[in-house]
């Protein structure tokens, strides 16, 4: 048996003279939970719409290791074994949540399997209510458990909670994550919020225009970025020009940096996160002047413009105010990217 839930190569597909997904692969290891992250309008709903068979392109989807899409294989959406949220729950409204959970399964044991998913799911209270008798959340709930209950090989989820409160949206996310762990299911996730990619999922592919920029767990592509757009996009921070001056040493308006052993020599662009950002004593570091502040909660968010009119974002600054003059430095091993985008 293959460890690859799913498996998709070349991916493509046009609308007319626009190309929506330009050669993407993307692989979905057995039992994990992998976010699609990008914009919108990157193409990540169309490539989700081909894994699930509901446009026709370029390339080859594999399924739990069996051809679905490519060459003179072309199975149907219900034949793929494969699970859909979108981003409304669209339940049925003349169906009550119990019967809407029900409604894929078959034998007699249908009834059981859906209740023990509206369990799973904390919705068991709700089994005879009508959608429109539910708030949003739990509508989303019961999508979930209608998807999940007849146990597909693999879930695609397209922003199915971009509708909820900030709030509710956690909690539903968290009852999600729960009820997938649970249940052993594959997972590929759209979203375009980089935090909650980061936050929840086992693995992050970053795509922009189309185009798969990278791919690996959170913390690689966090640390790690290929590109100067996945370390803009993932993260907030500031690239700065930065000239290798030996093996893990730069040069930059910083002074010089410590960054990645294997950096290749030439022009580079230092990628500079707020927590590498911090307080310097004395005459060290560069000057600059505190522009905005941001409470929020766990930390506060100062921004900084340098002399040289580039603005950086430290975490480390306290209580600093609107036209206080500090100097910064940078901690630690930084990533850097090639100037030219690639």
């Amino acid at each position: 048996m293959t460890d690859l839930a799913l498996d998709a190569r070349g991916l493509g597909y046009r609308y007319g003279a626009v190309v929506a997904v330009d050669h993407a692969d993307i692989a979905v290891p057995r039992g994990a939970l992998v976010a699609l992250l990008g914009p919108s309008g990157c193409g990540k709903t169309t490539t989700l719409r081909l894994i699930a068979g509901l446009d026709t392109g370029e390339g080859t989807i594999d399924i739990d290791g069996v051809r679905v899409s490519g060459g003179r294989h072309a199975v149907a959406p219900e034949a793929r074994g494969v699970g859909l949220v979108f981003q409304d729950s669209v339940l049925f409204p003349h169906l009550d949540i119990g019967a809407n959970v029900a409604y894929g399964l078959r034998g007699p044991a249908k009834n059981r399997d859906a209740g023990q998913m509206l369990e799973l799911l904390g919705i068991a209270h709700l089994a005879r209510r009508m959608p429109h008798e539910v708030s949003g959340g739990e509508q989303q709930r019961a999508a979930l458990a209608r998807t999940l209950a007849p146990r597909p090989s693999l879930v695609l989820l397209d922003e199915p909670f971009a509708h909820l409160d900030a709030s509710l949206r956690e909690q539903v996310r968290d009852e999600m994550l729960r009820a997938i762990a649970r249940t052993g299911t594959s997972a590929l996730l759209v979203t375009h919020d980089q935090a909650e990619a980061l936050a929840i999922a086992d693995r992050i592919v970053v795509m922009n225009r189309g185009r798969i920029h990278q791919h690996g767990t959170p913390e690689e592509v966090y640390r790690h970025p290929v590109d100067r757009f996945t370390a803009s996009f993932v993260g907030r921070s500031t690239l700065i020009p930065a000239k290798m001056t030996g093996p893990g040493e730069a040069r930059s308006a910083f002074g010089d940096l410590c960054v990645d052993m294997d950096t290749p020599p030439g022009e580079r662009l230092a990628v500079l996160r707020p927590e590498s950002v911090r307080i310097a004593e004395g005459d060290a570091g560069v000057a600059g002047r505190v522009v905005r502040t941001s409470f929020r909660g766990a930390d506060r968010a100062v921004r900084v413009e340098l002399t040289d009119g580039t603005v950086v974002e430290t975490t480390d600054a306290g209580e600093r105010r609107v036209g206080d003059h500090i100097r910064l430095i940078v901690h630690g091993v930084v990533a850097t990217v090639p100037v030219d985008g690639r």
